[in-house]
């Protein structure tokens, strides 16, 4: 007996089977899951599960724990993506420019991108050993009159979030750099070069070339860095005791949502209603930057050079 055989336009299907099974098993079903979770009361100790509705929701807008941890996720994102994206646009325009002919790009994107290749455990770690009371930062501070006495830097509000901040822009900011030089190699050439004939500067072909066609990759480096942003967990955690101190200044969104598991006896419930707010709002905003990012019908894209740059009479 054969076996059955397929139509030439089913094999497509097989081959992406693979990924869609794999997809709903560990990517669609976790999310229904913790949102089913989230409306009950499970734990890991009790066989019983009492639906409550959006009770777990309710006492967390109460808590200013999660709005602390909210600001707190939000607050070091922005400020380790705004320098992130700006200087992997300012790299990229260098290494890109061939009147620059700025040599080894490939020796310098690789240095730039070696951090991201960093195991964050290890990473904080090492940070942790550097800023602690008896640390090489201490010792050189005091050694050459900088620091009168030694500093408790893992004690302090602003180093503590100026660490998490530094610390995920210089993990991260390589392979935005890489990301971004792949956009703009992939523009042609001949705009600019018409660009100049029309007497274009360079931050106008900057603004009206490059800006314009690198949106999608913006796109992309936004939500990515959005959704890794709100993810935030292991370099926080590990710096300190574990619960975001000194004073909560640094506990993010993750952080707590380990907590509300941890220190409630396994309450599942309580932390996927943590991972649903954050899923929501992450949601949210990548649905913002689509909108505001996107291409519309007013966009400046494909628009002809003779009504970019128009001469004076």
């Amino acid at each position: 007996m054969g076996f059955p055989k397929f139509k030439k336009e089913y094999y497509g299907y097989l081959f992406i089977a693979p990924f869609i099974i794999g997809f709903l098993i560990f990517g669609l079903y976790p999310v229904y899951n913790t949102l089913a979770l989230s409306f009950t009361d499970t734990t890991l100790m009790s066989r019983n599960a009492d639906f409550v509705g959006l009770a777990n929701f309710e006492r967390l807008f109460a808590d200013d724990v999660f709005l602390n941890a909210v600001r707190n996720t939000w607050l070091i994102w922005i400020l380790n993506f705004i320098p992130q994206i700006g200087i992997a646009l300012l790299l990229s325009a260098w290494f890109t420019d061939t009147r620059l002919k700025i040599k080894a790009v490939g020796v310098w994107r690789a240095l730039f991108f070696l951090p991201n290749l960093l195991v964050p455990a290890s990473v904080a770690a090492l940070f942790f050993a550097f800023f602690s009371f008896y640390g090489p930062v201490n010792q050189f501070m005091v050694r050459y009159g900088l620091l009168p006495e030694a500093m408790h830097y893992l004690q302090s509000v602003p180093v503590m979030r100026g660490l998490v901040i530094f610390i995920q822009w210089w993990m991260w900011f390589g392979q935005t750099v890489i990301i971004v030089m792949a956009g703009m190699t992939s523009i042609p050439i001949s705009l600019y070069e018409a660009a100049m004939v029309d007497g274009a500067t360079a931050s106008q072909m900057f603004r009206r070339i490059t800006l314009p066609l690198l949106k999608p990759i913006l796109i992309y480096i936004f939500v990515t860095s959005l959704v890794g942003g709100m993810q935030m967990f292991d370099i926080p955690f590990l710096l300190t005791d574990g619960r975001g101190s000194p004073n909560s200044s640094i506990q993010t969104n993750n952080i707590l949502m380990y907590m509300k598991f941890a220190s409630s006896k396994g309450h599942i419930g309580a932390a996927s209603s943590v991972g649903v707010l954050v899923f929501l709002m992450t949601s949210l905003c990548a649905l913002g930057i689509f909108y505001f990012l996107g291409e519309n019908e007013n966009s400046n894209t494909g628009k002809s050079w003779k009504n970019l740059f128009k001469k004076k009479s």
